[in-house]
């Protein structure tokens, strides 16, 4: 049997006002991932990224990606971040996610990166597991996008109640 499954992911750009933060935290949100990124530690790729995460308690965590000679084991930023946050808060929720890239030497990437495949399986299991919509912020010096939650970056997606065949 064939199925034609049609996917679409709405991102939004600039609707600071329906993402349930206001523009002061999220200043300050994308300052502290742009300070992240720069501690990145990226030396073969020289591609540099921060993540910060807010959490349902109001603190603020953030990461960075590390990379590794044997390409593998390193670690995303994003996932960085959440892990991290689930060590020191274990059981808050993470409202809201931002992600900020910079190239070496270039300043931040034009266009907003998205997470990695393996970052948005981490983020949407974190969403099911907390049980409240993980909005993820995207800032790229053309613009910034905003998603209503994880979900909508994981179409089709692989989650806990698969494993059991459903």
């Amino acid at each position: 049997m064939i199925y034609n499954v049609k996917v679409q992911t709405n991102i939004e750009q600039s609707r600071v006002s329906d993402m349930g933060i206001d523009q002061a935290r999220l200043d300050q949100m994308t300052e502290e991932a742009q300070k992240m990124a720069k501690q990145s530690y990226a030396p073969y790729s020289k591609f540099h990224v921060g993540a910060v995460a807010l959490l349902a308690n109001g603190e603020m965590v953030s990461g960075s990606n590390q990379e590794n000679a044997a390409y593998p084991s390193g670690l995303c930023a994003e996932r960085t971040t959440v892990f991290y946050a689930n060590a020191h808060y274990p059981g808050v929720a993470i409202t809201h996610l931002l992600i900020y890239a910079e190239t070496e030497g270039g300043g931040a990437v034009g266009n907003p990166i998205t997470p990695c495949a393996a970052c948005r399986q981490v983020l949407l299991e974190k969403e099911n597991i907390q049980g409240e919509d993980m909005k993820v912020i995207m800032v790229g010096k053309n613009g910034t996008f905003f998603v209503n939650k994880v979900s909508e970056l994981v179409p089709l997606s692989f989650v806990p109640d698969s494993l059991k065949g459903e």
